[in-house]
């Protein structure tokens, strides 16, 4: 049916142009953006790159999964893709979209207290999230926009954010119940488009290994398995959906970070740590950032936090172990907590309903890439890829301009990736 289907839209694409440009408020598409192709983009390949979140490194080969190590085989695939510390799932997907490290774009966490504003961003809180001050870097489909290059985006962080005016041509605000089937029949109605309004960079996310990670840990077989084929399926539809069009789509599939197991037993709660006379803390489960308030000692913060020192360990922030560089975005606070191995912060409230159901068991993640469960996915396929063929692991920084690669974009000098560490993957016969 899903073939049938991708035959109509050739013949359908002027009706789809004109649904897709008037599809209400989920949707974006702004007089701002370019919504025509330049004769230079035109003749571009087009890339597509998909988010799997929480993807662990080594799923496709315990599971092998049908539609994706089909796509291994014919593709590209590192040995593992190497998250950015700490491994959570905003600051990592703004670097893959940017290129650079959460200390250079600016989003720390998931939650983090910004100084120029004086404010806590939270993924919880839509006003910050879009709040587009919060975002630095350049973001890829800003790139394609300065290039006069159509872009789309169907979820991926930032891309449903104005962010120094620029959002992909065609965007989706986030929700999350919005099914998979759904988010693949946009791509391919986008992809159907007349050449002109159709984008040649598309960003897509799926969150179903992430969810199921999280409620049942990663050593869950069953679940593991059950969620990963039902979103294998959902790929196979999109795979064959694109290669329908005939077009020269360079598919990237990655993942944000990969997961632990972790005991309910082992949590620590953070209302065990807070003292809001002295300082603000910041929970985010693998590390708690510390503001010292205004007028406090920061001496006095460090002893009364080293004399409280339970199943984790206090650290300057600049001799934090972890990091991949020295940390200096005030941002991230006077100090770091960093929780001893097999143990992870929370709160009261979670904890008590965790026991209430009598779960044992978790999934969590955030740590740093020491911790090879902190790993995830890279897989590519497509004309500017070689087949059946095995990279080694690298940071997902280096996707960045590996896109500027295949798209002909000039790779910014301010980014801290590097080309040269997945240049092998290229194949080097395509033009």
């Amino acid at each position: 049916m899903m073939l049938k289907k991708i035959v109509l839209y050739g013949l359908l694409s002027v009706l789809l142009l004109i649904t897709i440009t008037s599809c209400g408020s989920s949707s974006n598409i702004g007089t701002s953006y370019p919504t025509v192709n330049s004769e230079a983009s035109l003749h571009k390949p087009y890339v597509l790159l998909i988010s799997l979140d929480g993807f662990r490194w080594d799923y496709v080969e315990k599971y092998k999964p049908q539609h994706l190590s089909n796509f291994i085989k014919n593709g590209v695939s590192a040995e593992s893709l190497i998250s950015a510390f700490p491994s959570k799932t905003f600051p990592n997907h703004y670097s893959i979209a940017t290129g650079m490290y959460p200390e250079n774009h600016g989003i720390l966490s998931n939650i983090f207290y910004s100084n120029k504003k004086n404010k806590v961003y939270s993924i919880r809180n839509r006003e910050t999230v879009t709040d587009g001050d919060f975002y630095g870097g350049t973001p890829i489909w800003m790139l394609a926009d300065r290039n006069k290059m159509v872009t789309a985006s169907y979820f991926f962080v930032g891309s449903d954010v104005e962010i120094r005016g620029v959002r992909p041509t065609y965007s989706k605000d986030y929700d999350g119940k919005i099914k998979n089937e759904t988010r693949v029949s946009q791509v391919l109605d986008w992809l159907a488009l007349p050449k002109k309004q159709r984008p040649h960079l598309i960003t897509m996310y799926f969150s179903d290994m992430d969810d199921t990670g999280h409620r049942y840990g990663p050593n869950n077989e069953s679940e593991i398995k059950k969620a990963l084929f039902n979103l294998d399926e959902n790929l196979g539809d999109l795979f064959a959906g694109v290669k329908a069009t005939g077009l020269p789509v360079n598919i990237i599939i990655v993942s944000d970070h990969g997961m632990a197991a972790m005991s309910t037993a082992n949590l620590i709660p953070i209302e065990t740590i807070q003292n809001d006379s002295l300082f603000l803390a910041i929970d985010n489960g693998s590390m708690v950032n510390i503001h010292p308030k205004d007028g406090v000692e920061i001496d006095a913060v460090f002893e009364y936090l080293k004399q409280n020192e339970g199943h984790y360990e206090v650290y300057k922030t600049e001799d934090t172990p972890g990091f991949e560089y020295l940390p200096k975005n005030k941002d991230w606070g006077a100090f770091q907590l960093i929780p001893d191995p097999g143990y992870y912060f929370s709160n009261e409230k979670n904890m008590m309903l965790l026991k209430q159901n009598n779960i044992s068991t978790i999934g969590v993640h955030g740590f740093d890439s020491e911790n090879k469960d902190m790993h995830g996915i890279f897989y590519a396929n497509g004309p500017a890829f070689k087949k059946e063929y095995t990279i080694p692991s690298f940071q997902n920084i280096d996707i960045y301009p590996l896109i500027c690669e295949i798209l002909g974009f000039e790779i910014p000098n301010n980014i801290d990736g590097t080309i040269s560490n997945v240049q092998d993957a290229l194949n080097p016969d395509n033009d």
